[in-house]
Order: C-alpha cells, then sequence, then structure tokens
C-alpha cells in the first residue's frame, strides 16, 4: 500500500523544510504532495542562482534524492497565492531538467491506479498580490477584499481576470472523467467546511459582518457534484487550531488539510486505498 505525505504553507521557513527532509529520510513515502506558499514572502525572483530556490528548494532535494536513491518519492507539487507567479517558469523548469519534482497546477498525472490534478487558484483575498486570484462562481467578493482585477501581478495573468473563473476552471481541469480514483492537490479549502475556518470573529467592514469562512464555493460545489476520492487544502493556517480537526467529509471524498499555525511541521500521511485511517503528525523543528 503506497505511503503518501501532505504538507503545504511553508512559506520558504528554512526549519520547516528542515524538518521535511529528516522526516522523509526517516520514513520514505511514495509519494509527497506540496499545495503550495512554498516560497518566502515577497519573493519576486525570476531566475537568479545562489537564492533560495537554488539553495533549499534544487540543493534540498537533489541532497534528498542522492541519499535515498530508489527510495526518493515522487513529489508533486503547486504554488500558493504568496508564491508570486514570476517563479512559476523556473520552479516548472527545474522540477523537469533536474527530475526533482512535478508540477501538477492545472495539469493531471497518474500516480499508480490514481489520477492526480493540481489547482492553485484561491478566491478573491484583501491581499494586493492578485497572481494566484480569481472569482470564484460570480463576480462578488466579499466585503474587506479586493477584484483580481485589482492589486499586483508579477506577470500578466494570460486570462481575462474579469471575467475567468474558478468554476470554469474545474470544469475544464476535470472534463467528463469519473473521479472516484482521483486526488486534487487544491490550495484553496472548499467554503464552509471546518478546512476554511479564519479568526475573523467579530470582525466588521463598513459596519458589515465579516464571514469566517473564507474558502471557495466553486471547490465546495465541484466536490459534492463530482465526489472525488481525495482533495488536499493548504492556505488557512488557524483553521485546524479553531475547528480542531485537520480533515472532513462530504459524501465520498475525504479531505485534509495541512495547514498549520503551531510550531513545527503539520504532515498529513495516507493511503489513498484507505483515505479514513490518514493520520497527522507534527515534526518539530531543530
Amino acid at each position: 500500500m503506497p505511503l503518501c505525505y501532505f504538507i503545504s504553507d511553508l512559506h520558504g521557513r528554512e526549519d520547516l523544510y528542515e524538518a521535511l527532509f529528516r522526516q522523509i529520510k526517516n520514513e520514505p513515502p511514495d509519494a509527497l504532495f506540496i499545495g503550495g506558499d512554498i516560497l518566502p514572502h515577497g519573493y519576486y525572483h525570476s531566475d537568479h542562482g545562489g537564492d533560495f530556490i537554488d539553495l533549499v528548494l534544487k540543493e534540498g532535494f537533489t541532497k534528498l534524492r542522492q541519499e535515498l536513491k530508489d527510495h526518493y518519492p515522487r513529489v508533486f507539487l503547486i504554488l500558493g497565492n504568496d508564491d508570486p507567479r514570476i517563479n512559476e517558469e523556473r520552479i516548472r523548469r527545474l522540477g523537469e531538467e533536474y527530475k526533482l519534482w512535478e508540477y501538477l497546477h492545472n495539469r493531471k498525472a497518474t500516480f499508480g491506479d490514481y489520477t492526480l490534478y493540481g489547482y492553485s487558484f484561491i478566491p478573491p483575498t484583501p491581499f494586493g498580490l492578485k497572481d494566484w486570484e480569481k472569482y470564484d462562481v460570480s463576480r462578488f467578493v466579499d466585503p474587506g477584499c479586493t477584484h483580481p482585477g485589482e492589486g499586483m501581478r508579477t506577470i500578466p495573468p494570460g486570462y481575462d481576470p474579469e471575467y475567468d473563473n474558478i468554476r470554469q476552471d474545474l470544469d475544464k481541469l476535470s472534463g467528463e472523467e469519473a473521479l472516484d480514483r482521483a486526488i486534487f492537490l487544491f490550495h484553496s479549502p472548499p467554503y464552509n467546511t471546518p478546512l476554511d475556518r479564519a479568526a475573523l470573529d467579530g470582525m466588521m467592514v463598513d459596519y458589515v459582518p465579516l464571514d469566517v469562512h473564507v474558502g471557495s464555493i466553486a471547490i465546495q460545489r465541484f466536490i459534492e457534484q463530482r465526489q472525488p476520492r481525495i482533495t488536499l487544502h493548504g492556505h488557512v493556517h488557524e483553521a485546524s487550531r479553531l475547528t480542531g480537526t485537520w480533515s472532513s467529509t462530504k459524501g465520498d471524498t475525504r479531505m485534509y488539510t495541512a495547514a498549520w499555525d503551531g510550531s513545527g511541521l503539520a504532515v498529513v500521511k495516507f493511503d489513498p486505498a484507505d483515505p479514513g485511517h490518514a493520520v497527522r503528525i507534527i515534526v518539530e523543528t531543530s
């Protein structure tokens, strides 16, 4: 039975990457899923040697592969809303050139008997960087949030930010395929679940109370209607602390979050054949 790890939202913290590499060496998985927000905040480099991508990601995974040899896992990753998209092409190219990871955003891959899909975009937020934000199911944005056509981008979007939305993307990505053996790697959690609960209690914008659930309605409906086997989520660090759970179900779909605002690195360990018996461990940093 394959052992899979899921981690997310390391935000360029080298101590968390060191904890991840140590855990993989101690108990090598068959696959590692990385759910975005992998770079330091404000990391606007595009093609520079001797920086975080070179020294931590490329060198760290290269060393891990040299040590593990045939036990090196397949690594699947996406970027998150805090990862400037100017780095996307470099991340994709390094993964392909050095065979360290497989970039999965808006793509699909196979892992044994399972089909994998990746998707990075999240609904609009109050944050300024809009590289990975799209309208969700309509052109509505929550109070306090800014429209995807506003804010800052590090590269041109390559789509219409005024009318494209997450709902349309998911329909295109999944097509008409059966998803009962599909694993989706998302950055956003689904709306109104224990995985998207934010610490917004009692907060208002212009006398309008803020919704404490900040996930994607499109992803929520997609899961309800299409019932993929497993969905993986990040983005809302405090959700599991506030709700007391890092997993949830919708019908036959098992959903996990690896976002975490406590000390140490949260690692979700799961077997795709038995998703109900996943566990989350916290790997302490040195």
